[in-house]
């Protein structure tokens, strides 16, 4: 025999499971209403300066240098595809407003006239900073009675390195830099004491890792001959920043290279 009391404890039961997975799924569906609503062109509210466009489900920034973005609103939630969220403070179809990674409320207008899109032209095809062409330089040296003739190319690469940033109001941008890879070559005559190519991964044991990630190996500069060998220089930067960590490279006359750490 079923009691009445043990009905009502399951259709409880049930119900607050359901109301659980109700809320559950509030939390993790994206809001396509919220979504229709950035599409267009938005401009900071205060300066009137371009931020953003909103074109389906990416964000292409005013910053030229900066790579589109894949978001999601859901919940009161701004998602970009790298996983970092912002608070919606209001949101309408002309007003949106956020909190930043500081704390700060950005709001931003939509711009309605005709020209709006032709005033935002950064969704073409983002500017990537690197070396467009190879670039070589040589030079002769004479050390203890001896000519050596050393060659350094800077050879520009497609391998591309990622920054995360932020741009002025606050939001998380990825800029994409090229890496390069040197190349240094030794003569003594006609005799080869050393030819060999250079990439960042080769600093792992004097640069940190974590530098390396977002780094890129910058340049090659010959800087002297003495008694070791010749001496070389390479810079590795932190692409629009002022980190950088300058490695030596000496070859000696024997042919053989080392590296050690001059400057951070």
């Amino acid at each position: 025999m079923i009691r009445l009391g043990s009905i009502v404890v399951a259709v409880l039961l049930l119900a607050g499971c359901s109301s659980k997975q109700e809320q559950e799924q509030a939390t993790t569906e994206e809001n396509r209403e919220a979504k229709a609503l950035m599409q267009g062109v938005w401009a900071d509210a205060e300066t009137e300066d371009v931020s953003f466009r909103v074109a389906g489900d990416t964000i292409f920034y005013a910053d030229s240098t900066s790579m589109p973005a894949y978001f999601k609103i859901v919940g009161d939630s701004l998602t970009l595809s790298s996983g970092t969220s912002y608070a919606i403070e209001q949101q309408t179809e002309h007003v949106f407003s956020f909190r930043n990674q500081n704390g700060d409320v950005i709001t931003l207008h939509k711009m309605e006239d005709a020209e709006a899109d032709s005033l935002f032209v950064s969704d073409i095809k983002p500017a990537v900073m690197t070396y467009t062409h190879q670039v070589k330089t040589d030079s002769v040296v004479s050390y203890n009675g001896a000519r050596y003739h050393w060659y350094i190319a800077i050879n520009p690469t497609r391998f591309k390195v990622v920054r995360r940033t932020f741009n002025d109001d606050g939001m998380e941008v990825e800029n994409v830099y090229y890496d390069n890879i040197m190349h240094i070559s030794v003569y003594n005559g006609a005799r080869c004491l050393y030819s060999s190519d250079f990439r960042k991964q080769q600093y792992t044991k004097l640069v940190p890792t974590t530098f390396l990630e977002e780094a890129v190996l910058a340049n090659m500069e010959y800087s002297k001959a003495d008694a070791e060998g010749l001496h070389f220089n390479a810079t590795l930067c932190i692409p629009d920043g002022a980190s950088c960590y300058l490695v030596e490279t000496i070859i000696s006359y024997k042919g053989q290279m080392t590296m050690k750490l001059l400057e951070y």
